[in-house]
């Protein structure tokens, strides 16, 4: 079964990328998933050269001045791109027959959200309280995506891992907020669609009354607002209909448009290149990141919430990549069949699993988690991440892929 161990570039300058690699190999891995362009985190590295790591927005490389001049969003530049590390990572790589991907977050970037406000999401009040997160409809976001993926398959890598290309979710979070409001679900993931004027207009144009679903959003939220109680329960269409009305779920689906088309631009874009693009649905983290306890709902089923379609992407990207972030075998046997059955049997479907903590607790869940992947009809396992898992975490892999 393929398989790879997601990196960072400061593992790899902290501990030196012959040592990086001797390990890496050692786990029975096939290949190395660089972050090739990143966002903002305050990370743990507990064999790090710094134990507390502070990340920041940009692209590990030379934006090409081909590619992104005249164009209005440009990555920032990491500290370091100068010495070219995603090309040392190649050359080395290659040498040990690892394959290398690289590894992008899109629409994540509070520096270009911040510089430029009205690139970002724009809730159904008017605000732009969501500064990391790119509007997929604006037209500068669609041509900066087009460009990234251009750019980084142009590092020379095998795949260019898709991180962040959908919408965002209000729940994602900023640096230090506060909030006293009890916002259920369904309240969070009203607050959560964008209303700006493309998002408004590209979903009227495919027939939904856009202004009437901001309306209802915004009356509902801000009744929640004023002391009602929230909306309990999943966040499913036939809750959301019940709840908010069916021009809110219309408008809601119609971000699929917005998305499918998007990543079908990349996507070529990225082949054109000579690479090729695994999509990475961020459902399964949404769902389960802080804890490993997923809502009942499939992944695979929830996906819409973030404008994703499965079946349609199913036809355009050759691999899909799924977040299981769940402590029960079971539950990412659960996710992974829906996923196939979403993507068809012909597509490569990629399951990312942790390690460790919080929703791996020991060597046995692990390798029961990779059997059951395996047995559910997925192509390769991936493991996040190599500089956030202590050691004797990371020693488990091995024993996972052989089982």
């Amino acid at each position: 079964m393929d398989s790879s161990l997601y990196v960072y570039v400061e593992d790899v300058r902290g501990e030196g990328l012959e040592a990086v690699l001797d390990r890496i190999t050692g786990y029975g891995v096939t290949g190395v998933t660089v972050a090739a362009a990143y966002h903002r985190a305050r990370d743990v590295t507990p064999h790090g050269r710094s134990r507390v790591t502070l990340r920041t927005d940009g692209a590990h490389f030379t934006p090409p001045a081909d590619l992104f001049g005249g164009l209005r969003l440009v990555p920032p530049v990491q500290a370091g791109a100068e010495d070219e590390p995603l090309a040392a990572l190649r050359r080395a790589t290659a040498e040990r027959g690892l394959a290398l991907n690289g590894w992008t977050v899109f629409l994540q970037n509070t520096t270009l959200g911040l510089a430029d406000p009205d690139v970002t999401v724009r809730n159904c009040f008017g605000d732009r309280g969501s500064p990391a997160d790119l509007c997929p409809a604006h037209p500068d976001v669609r041509l900066y995506a087009v460009a990234l993926g251009r750019a980084v398959a142009r590092q020379g890598v095998d795949s260019v891992v898709a991180e962040a290309l959908h919408y965002g979710t209000f729940g994602h979070g900023y640096h230090h907020e506060r909030s006293f409001v009890p916002l259920g679900p369904m309240d969070a993931f009203l607050l959560g669609l964008c209303f700006c004027g493309f998002c408004m207009r590209r979903a009227a144009d495919l027939g939904v009354n856009a202004e009437v679903a901001r309306e209802e959003c915004s009356r509902i939220v801000g009744a929640v607002f004023d002391g009602d109680p929230p909306a309990q329960g999943e966040v499913t269409r036939a809750a959301l209909t019940a709840y908010a009305g069916p021009e809110v779920v219309a408008y809601a689906r119609a971000r699929s448009e917005v998305v499918t088309s998007l990543v079908s631009e990349v996507s070529t874009a990225v082949t054109d290149e000579g690479s090729r693009l695994v999509f990475l649905d961020a459902t399964g983290a949404v769902k389960g990141y802080t804890d490993g306890l997923p809502s009942p709902g499939l992944a695979a089923h929830d996906s819409w919430q973030l404008g994703v379609d499965l079946v349609a992407l199913g036809d355009l990207v050759p691999s899909l990549g799924v977040l299981a972030y769940a402590r029960d075998a079971a539950r990412v046997a659960d996710d992974v069949v829906a996923y196939r059955r979403s993507t068809g049997k012909d597509k490569e479907l990629r399951v990312v699993l942790r390690p460790g903590l919080p929703d791996t607790d020991s060597a046995d869940r692990l390798a029961a988690k990779v059997r059951a992947v395996r047995a559910s009809g997925a192509d390769a396992v991936d493991f996040y991440a190599y500089g956030l898992m202590p050691y004797p975490i990371l020693d488990r892999i091995p024993g996972a892929l052989s089982t």
